[in-house]
């Protein structure tokens, strides 16, 4: 494995869909697709890799994702929402992702909630975690190295113990992330 820096550079951690790179004006799904492929391309696993497709964007218009388009076409308030869809589809429920954004689509769709202020709130938190991410990492590798050290394949031995720290992690800010929605979900019905 790379030194630590740059391997999480590697990662691409910082790609993001900021409000910046979203066109003023209004877009076509293929267009949309070309957008987040554009930006996301570092963080793919492997070329053959997808960020975005015609079926999964139609998916969420249908799983009411996001609040109807116009005349085919794609707002920037649309392209934040899926940009937010991006990011917890990989972690959540296709139904619990419904859940967290129903009261974001309702009150963007009514012009009652300023979404472009929410998502750049948004931003400036996934910046903070990944900084945080790096320290974490940086911690989980020490540990995995200290816990591997004199014994037989200790390079080897650490990044799969480190693997398996990082995926306990994950395990854990996904389960946290689970009871918050069912929490929101139970005081939205309460409402």
């Amino acid at each position: 494995m790379k030194e630590n820096g740059e391997w999480l550079d590697s990662l691409a951690l910082e790609k993001q869909v900021s409000a910046g790179d979203i066109p003023k004006i209004e877009l076509y799904i293929d267009q949309v697709i070309e957008l987040f492929e554009e930006i996301f391309a570092d963080a793919k696993r492997n070329s053959e890799e997808k960020i975005l497709t015609k079926t999964m964007i139609n998916n969420y218009a249908k799983g009411k994702l996001f609040y109807p388009i116009q005349n085919k076409k794609y707002s920037r308030n649309h392209i934040m929402l899926i940009s937010l869809i991006y990011q917890m589809k990989s972690v959540l429920s296709i139904s619990d992702v419904k859940k967290v954004l129903d009261g974001v689509n309702e009150k963007a769709m009514q012009h009652e909630w300023d979404l472009e202020s929410f998502y750049a709130s948004f931003l400036e938190l996934q910046q903070s975690n990944v900084e945080i991410f790096k320290g974490i990492f940086h911690k989980q590798s020490e540990e995995a190295e200290r816990q591997a050290e004199g014994l037989e394949d200790a390079d080897e031995l650490k990044e799969v113990l480190l693997i398996a720290s990082l995926v306990h992690t994950s395990n854990l800010y996904r389960r946290a992330a689970e009871k918050m929605v069912d929490e929101l979900a139970e005081r939205r019905k309460g409402k």
